[in-house]
């Protein structure tokens, strides 16, 4: 049973992954890297599902984090996160492909969305098949948007053990990944029938993590994990939260480019702008609450941006050229860092 003094030997352990289009290689290397000194030090064929309690992704987080808790057949982690490098690496080019004619009549999805969902609908089909958000290995929250109904719709694995809120996987990655001026929205149907037209979370939540953390709240992870050890309804300073982001975004925009913008104008920096901001405000918010804590658990919460370098920004941009540069200013990142991911594998071990 769990103490009335809540301390307990294990804390949750929350992955929050970001949105950003094709700069989600840029996580896949991150991750990639500590789930390479997870199989060095605690098991060799360790995958990163099963070292967190809790998965959440906006975008194309959503769709890694959606990768990472496929279980196979003993209820563990199918895929290592190379998965998922290799289906943005390899298919990321189909994906993200938009004809030379549609960059000249239609730049910035102005007149209609800039790609066509057919091709992230078929691998989708072709990776997921027809797995159900209820079949997760562990508690996930994946964001979108009802533009119906005009509210959130946050996907999570408990919640999907009600066939009312039962999705298939591959429509769930739809969803979320459905930004706009990029994709068209998705329009998914629940196993129970009921229909919904959803954009891409990102659009109030492309850093989730401050959902990551709320839904954590009112999860008896005890329970769920069958682990006695594991806190019920965290608070704060029984969670290791790991956030990483898709590349810091710096361009500047100057009171010239932007005095007497119109509408049109105003779309790619306005979107640039409200992504970033988000995410730099949720950073905000969850450091400010580790703050409050004691000298070590203030410790617990790691935000992970790497620099773009000689990366491009877009989130459409999956060139081989881009590919690369993304790979590089990834690896780039651990070089500079790597006592800090060190110390993330530690503690992913330690309260495993």
């Amino acid at each position: 049973m769990a103490n009335k003094d809540r301390t307990y030997n294990k804390k949750i352990r929350i992955l929050s992954l970001d949105g950003g289009g094709i700069r989600g290689i840029i996580t896949c290397i991150i991750l990639r890297y500590i789930e390479e000194q997870l199989q060095k030090y605690d098991d060799p064929n360790a995958k990163l599902g099963d070292y967190f309690d809790l998965i959440s992704g906006s975008s194309t987080g959503g769709l890694i984090a959606s990768i990472l808790l496929v279980p196979n057949s003993q209820k563990k982690a199918k895929y290592s996160i190379e998965k998922a490098l290799e289906l943005y690496a390899e298919k990321g080019e189909s994906i993200f492909n938009v004809k030379l004619w549609q960059k000249i009549i239609n730049p910035f999805g102005v007149l209609d969305e800039r790609i066509s969902e057919k091709e992230l609908e078929k691998q989708l089909n072709e990776f997921f098949g027809n797995l159900k958000l209820s079949e997760f290995i562990k508690p996930c929250l994946i964001t979108s948007y009802d533009t119906e109904n005009r509210r959130a719709k946050l996907f999570n694995t408990l919640d999907g053990e009600d066939l009312v809120d039962n999705f298939y996987v591959k429509d769930v990655c739809r969803a979320t990944s459905a930004a706009p001026t990029y994709f068209e929205p998705a329009y998914i149907t629940s196993l129970y029938g009921q229909t919904y037209t959803l954009i891409d979370g990102g659009v109030y939540a492309n850093n989730p993590t401050l959902c990551a953390y709320a839904e954590a709240r009112k999860i008896p992870f005890a329970k769920v994990l069958k682990d006695e050890l594991k806190p019920d309804y965290p608070i704060v300073n029984e969670m290791i939260i790991i956030s990483i982001g898709t590349g810091t975004v710096l361009k500047p925009y100057s009171h010239r480019e932007l005095k007497n913008a119109g509408k049109i104008k105003w779309i790619q920096p306005l979107i640039d702008m409200l992504l970033s901001a988000n995410a730099e405000t949720v950073d905000y918010q969850i450091l400010q609450m580790y703050e409050t804590l004691g000298v070590r658990n203030k410790l617990n919460y790691h935000r992970i941006n790497p620099a773009l370098k000689n990366a491009s920004s877009e989130m459409d941009n999956a060139s081989k050229k881009n590919i690369e540069a993304l790979i590089q200013a990834g690896l780039a990142y651990i070089d500079d860092n790597r006592e800090e991911l060190n110390t993330i594998v530690k503690k992913l071990i330690s309260h495993k």
